[in-house]
């Protein structure tokens, strides 16, 4: 098994690449052995919506160690390296991240909630200096929030307060800058030169382009936020529903766990 130095080394050259990183967002143990049973992944990253989801909180408000406690069982279970949805540090990234280390995570998303600059750049060099004290390179996919939590805004704005944002996280030593929103292939040009080919990362949301057309743009990463949980939920509810109105469990059904 890899040493996590040698995974976080491994997640930093996947976001390098000249291929985008693809990674499917898991919840728990069983979601993340099935991703990582197929052998298109490189990668497992959790979900912070979906695993509070899980345990019945809403997004952004499950308390740290329970967090914390799930991405760490996920890490033992799989041997690739994981990157965790740390929401937005829980008032402490340094402590977060380190803690997040301990239990077996080299990578995370860990957003700014368009708080003030100097605040949002603080919470990333001490994310930063924490996988530096405790010898992993911690590979950092800053979050800004600058469209999502955008408001009214005008869209120039938003614009130049993610690339204001992202160069400066980026500065500060993140490996990429994850800017969340449905962006068309020009939106997303402009995102791509104003923040760094390659240091760019995305979610793949409905009406959004494909990875593909995200690739041919330069953009390093994209991942799924809490959309593989809800279509497994609707499938879920869809067989119940079948099997309520008299059916089966579907033939080809598969035992992933």
């Amino acid at each position: 098994m890899s040493s996590l130095a040698e995974k976080a080394q491994t997640l930093a050259g996947l976001y390098a690449a000249p291929q985008i990183l693809r990674v499917v967002n898991i919840w728990d143990v069983v979601s993340a052995r099935a991703v990582a049973a197929l052998p298109e992944t490189t990668a497992i990253a959790t979900a912070g919506h979906s695993i509070a989801s899980s345990f019945g909180y809403a997004d952004g408000a499950i308390p740290r160690d329970v967090m914390l406690d799930m991405v760490g069982r996920i890490a033992a279970a799989v041997d690739l390296p994981v990157t965790a949805d740390l929401d937005d540090g829980y008032d402490d990234a340094g402590e977060t991240t380190r803690r997040a280390i301990g239990v077996g995570v080299v990578g995370a998303n860990v957003e700014d909630r368009l708080r003030p600059l100097a605040e949002s750049v603080a919470n990333v060099e001490a994310i930063v200096r924490a996988g530096e004290a405790e010898g992993v390179p911690f590979v950092l996919n800053a979050r800004t929030d600058a469209f999502v939590r955008a408001r009214d805004r005008a869209i120039e704005e938003s614009i130049a307060d993610a690339i204001e944002r992202g160069r400066a996280f980026l500065d500060a030593g993140a490996t990429c800058v994850f800017v969340p929103g449905i962006f068309d292939a020009e939106l997303t040009q402009r995102l791509v030169e104003g923040i760094g080919r390659g240091k760019m990362s995305v979610i793949g949301l409905p009406g959004a382009l494909t990875s593909t057309q995200y690739e041919e743009l330069g953009v390093a990463r994209i991942s799924y936020g809490p959309l593989p949980q809800r279509v497994a939920l609707t499938a879920l509810q869809d067989v119940a529903a079948g099997l309520y109105a008299g059916g089966i469990i579907p033939e080809g059904t598969r035992a992933l766990n």
